[in-house]
C-alpha cells in the first residue's frame, strides 16, 4: 500500500513516523466525531527484521500484526509486553501454533476454521478473540467470507467454547485513491451492525479495516483497528520472512 503523499519518507526514524500517524489518526477521529483513542494501530511487521519491530515497540507501539505463523515464532518471544494479531490466512495445519502464539486471530473465514480454533483454544485453556474476514469486493484472488454467507458463519460460532467473535475484518480492492475504499468500509460497517442486531449476545464491536493509504477514510467510516505497515516501517525487508 502506498502511504499518503505527506507521509514521512524513507530514512525517517520510526519514532517520527509513529508521531505522524498518531496525529493523522487523532485528526480522523475528530472529523468523525469519535472519542480520542477509539482506534487501535496494528503495526504490520511482516517481513520486517526483529530490530525494526523492537524500534517500533520502543516508540510506544504495543500491538503488532503478522501474516505468517512461522515468521511470528521468531519474533514474539523477543518483544516483551506486545499483543500479537494474526492477519494472514490461517492454514489448517497451523491452527494449533497460531492459537498458542497470537492474542487475536483476524482471519477466521469458515465454520470449519472456527471449530478448529475452538478445539485448540480449549486444549490450551485460552479464550481467543477472532474477527471474521469478509471478502467485501467479491475478489476471486482474496480469501474471506462472502457477505451473503456471513450470517451463517457467524451463527456457527454461537456456543463455541474458547472463541469470542468480536467483529469483522476486510481488505478492500486495491485502489490508489483512498476514496475508492470508502464504500467498502461503509459496507463492512453495515454488515457488522446487522450482525450485532441479530446476535446481540456476541458483543460484535470491532472493525479491522484500513491500511497505509486509506486508514483515515477507514476511521471516518468506523474502523476500530487499522493495519499499518509501509507508513510505519517504510518498504518491506525481503529477508524478514522466515
Amino acid at each position: 500500500m502506498i502511504p499518503p503523499p505527506d507521509a514521512p519518507g524513507e530514512g525517517v526514524p520510526i519514532r517520527e513516523r509513529v508521531a505522524w500517524l498518531a496525529d493523522r489518526i487523532s485528526g480522523a477521529e475528530r472529523r468523525a466525531g469519535r472519542s480520542p483513542g477509539a482506534v487501535t494501530l496494528v503495526a504490520v511487521s511482516k517481513t520486517q527484521p526483529l530490530e525494526r519491530v523492537l524500534e517500533a515497540r520502543a516508540a510506544g507501539l504495543s500491538v503488532f500484526g503478522e501474516n505468517y505463523v512461522q515468521e511470528a515464532e521468531g519474533k514474539i518471544p523477543s518483544v516483551p509486553g506486545a499483543e500479537w494479531h494474526l492477519i494472514g490466512k490461517l492454514q489448517g495445519n497451523k491452527v494449533r501454533r497460531a492459537v498458542s502464539l497470537f492474542s487475536w486471530i483476524q482471519t477466521a473465514d469458515s465454520p470449519k476454521r472456527l471449530a478448529e480454533i475452538s478445539r485448540c483454544a480449549v486444549e490450551s485453556g485460552k479464550l481467543v478473540p477472532v474477527l471474521l474476514e469478509v471478502n467485501v469486493g467479491a475478489e476471486e484472488s482474496k480469501a474471506g467470507i462472502s457477505p451473503e454467507a456471513l450470517r451463517a458463519v457467524a451463527e456457527s460460532a454461537c456456543g463455541l467454547p474458547g472463541v469470542r467473535v468480536a467483529g469483522l475484518m476486510a481488505i478492500p480492492p486495491h485502489a490508489d485513491d483512498p476514496s475508492a475504499s470508502r464504500p467498502h468500509f461503509a459496507r463492512l460497517r453495515g454488515l457488522l451492525e446487522a450482525l450485532a442486531r441479530e446476535f446481540p449476545g456476541m458483543g460484535l464491536r470491532e472493525l479491522s479495516m484500513g491500511m497505509s493509504n486509506d486508514f483515515e477514510a477507514a476511521i471516518e467510516e468506523g474502523a476500530t483497528m487499522i493495519r499499518i505497515g509501509t507508513a510505519l516501517f517504510g518498504g518491506r525487508s525481503a529477508g524478514g520472512r522466515i
